[in-house]
């Protein structure tokens, strides 16, 4: 029987499960411990990736997403330990975490539970480290916003209570399920995790009846961990506002009284819906926000410079109609937009250079359009000519205006490069300068810094005491740690002093070619690696997929009387409508499970990417190329040689 039974619960997290065993791996030293690994059933490869390099692990691989309580179940009933520990895979334990924690339980017999201290990726306290019980008032209080504005108070802010100081153990009434420790003596009288949570509220469950067994929670300052989090939730979405608030429900349904679960329930359907039209309302706003503006600050260019060709030029007020102000002015506007969009000038960071040929092109292509309109419509190719430059600029204007104000990131080249500063000993330094060229992130090493505290080691400019100063000076935005040589517990304390700072922390975990981190909770994370990059996964790509299948679609109605007479184009007619509509694409790739799900998804194909290669051992080379090296003219040359051949 061991001591400890560590169960991470995993789904699609690859590369941050890798690096919360490594870190279980060095915690576990201390402790007599089993690991288990339960799947719900992940298409990333995590159970090979666990399977290969930490054969250690006992990995339950599951052919379906049970949900998160009955996949920890699983483990618990087939684990023998006196001490059963839930983990995030999202998480990185320090190396004393475990015995420090497990040693508090030993002496106080009287706990069933324990949480510690958390941080996210950017080392900022996780409030949710410790919590009280959601009761009506409660409730009341944090969707009211009493919470927020008196959170130190002890009646408004017991939601997250932060009265009580991070830095000290308390009593709690809650626990966070990405670290939940318990007895399992105390799950023997009180029971396994409800699974009628399928994700979200199990935690707060299981800590009301650890507290009705009688035994105590305790919020466990003498340790801390990472919890990026924002990896294996979407809080901003409606969908997580609806399961969570549910769970709510469910929760109050099943401890409260009728009555006081009746209100509770009113109380929490009025959040649903207030923080799902709040959620929907910030991501629409988020979205359309640059848009606008740019249509605003474009028009009203056009417009001033009409004004001005008609004052000094034309000397005629009133030369050009209304119509021109109101339609057109807003069409030349949306033409030239629609060219930035499909360039990929609307996606996050902006990139100056994706925005400059998007922008370009949209001129030239409005200017070719203009000459072919009939002359009713052609006003004054001076205006559109002085409107299309001034369009151009309005874009670059907004844009680093946005980024001034910190509203949006604007990236020219020199910006997009990452100064990094890599903490660790040689041998790492340099196998993770290796990887960073591997992985073609734009970076620059501004320098290096040891692990230990010689002040003078050729190659480095200064050890770990004076890593503030050396990221100051050097002006770098990006400090990468050496999961082998820096600690975990060293690597959450350099994390404190940086949570401020304008400056991404990550961490390259041994043997691994991935370094991950993120900057927030909310925030899926950042990952550099030596994988494969599609061109199709990026937005605007698929954009550009999306416009040449239609362009495909209007080619086949052209041809239609062609395609009516030959056995293989009646193939398209018979596609034409599904494509047009968007629930078929005319080039996509069917592999086996095993492959397809290391390719960017696509819908329903007409053509198969592979072509000739198809059901040969050159299948997977063929579609990998695709995926990898997509333009939108591969589409248009597989559909043409199928039609003529």
């Amino acid at each position: 029987m061991h001591k400890l039974s560590v169960i991470i619960v995993n789904y699609n997290v690859k590369h941050f499960l890798e690096q919360a065993l490594l870190s279980v791996e060095k915690a576990i030293t201390h402790v007599d411990t089993e690991v288990w690994v339960v799947d719900n059933c992940s298409v990333d490869g995590s159970v090979e990736m666990v399977a290969d390099k930490f054969p250690w692990v006992k990995i339950m691989a599951n052919k379906e997403n049970v949900g998160f309580s009955k996949a920890n179940n699983q483990a618990i009933r087939a684990s023998e330990c006196e001490y059963v520990l839930l983990l995030n895979p999202d998480t990185v334990v320090s190396e004393d975490t475990f015995k420090k924690c497990v040693d508090y339980m030993d002496v106080h017999g009287d706990v069933g539970g324990l949480g510690v201290r958390m941080i996210d990726g950017k080392g900022k306290f996780l409030p949710e480290s410790k919590r009280g019980l959601p009761t009506p008032s409660v409730a009341f209080y944090k969707m009211t916003g009493l919470a927020t504005i008196f959170s130190k108070s002890r009646k408004f802010g017991r939601y997250h209570l932060k009265y009580l100081s991070e830095h000290e153990t308390h009593e709690v009434e809650v626990l966070s399920g990405a670290y939940m420790l318990m007895r399992s003596s105390c799950l023997d009288e009180v029971g396994l995790l409800d699974e009628d949570f399928f994700m979200y509220g199990e935690d707060i469950d299981l800590s009301y009846r650890i507290l009705k067994g009688g035994y105590k929670n305790v919020y466990f300052a003498d340790t801390t961990i990472i919890h990026y989090k924002g990896e294996s939730t979407k809080k901003r979405s409606a969908n997580y506002v609806k399961v969570f608030y549910n769970a709510m429900v469910l929760f109050a349904e099943k401890h409260y009284s009728s009555r006081m679960a009746g209100w509770f329930s009113v109380l929490i359907n009025i959040a649903i819906y207030l923080r799902a039209g709040l959620a929907f309302g910030v991501r629409l706003a988020q979205k359309l926000w640059l848009p606008l503006l740019d249509l605003l600050l474009i028009v009203a260019g056009f417009a001033s410079i009409a004004w001005y060709w008609e004052m000094y030029n034309k000397y005629v007020h009133g030369f050009y109609p209304t119509d021109y102000y109101q339609v057109h002015m807003p069409i030349y506007a949306l033409f030239m937009m629609a060219f930035v969009y499909v360039s990929g000038g609307y996606d996050e960071p902006v990139s100056a250079r994706r925005l400059l040929r998007g922008s370009v092109v949209g001129a030239v292509g409005l200017y070719a359009v203009y000459a072919f309109l009939p002359k009713d419509y052609q006003f004054s190719r001076a205006i559109l000519a002085l409107g299309s430059f001034w369009a151009i600029a309005a874009f670059f204007i907004l844009r680093f205006l946005a980024k001034f104000f910190g509203l949006s990131q604007f990236l020219l080249d020199e910006d997009n490069k990452r100064r990094v500063i890599l903490v660790g000993d040689e041998d790492e330094c340099n196998r993770i300068a290796g990887l960073l060229q591997k992985t073609r992130v734009y970076t620059e090493i501004v320098g290096r810094v040891s692990s230990g505290k010689e002040l003078h080691q050729h190659g480095f400019v200064g050890s770990i005491e004076q890593l503030a100063e050396v990221v100051a000076v050097y002006r770098a935005n990006l400090i990468i740690f050496s999961g082998k040589d820096i600690s975990s517990s060293e690597i959450i304390q350099q994390m404190g002093q940086f949570q401020d700072w304008e400056v991404q922390v990550k961490i390259a975990p041994e043997k691994s070619e991935s370094i991950i981190g993120s900057d927030s909770k909310n925030e899926p994370g950042e990952l550099f690696t030596v994988e494969v990059k599609y061109h199709l996964s990026q937005p605007h790509t698929m954009r550009k997929k999306r416009i040449m299948d239609l362009l495909i679609a209007l080619l086949c109605l052209v041809i239609s009387p062609v395609l009516i007479l030959k056995k293989t184009g009646r193939l398209y007619l018979a596609n034409w409508l599904l494509v047009v509509f968007g629930m078929k694409t005319w080039v996509g790739y069917s592999l086996p499970e095993s492959g397809k799900s290391a390719l960017p998804r696509l819908k329903k194909y007409v053509l198969e990417a592979s072509g000739r290669f198809y059901k040969t051992n050159f299948e997977w080379d063929a579609c990998l190329n695709y995926a990898k090296d997509y333009e939108p003219l591969m589409d248009l040359e597989l559909v043409w040689n199928r039609i003529w051949q």
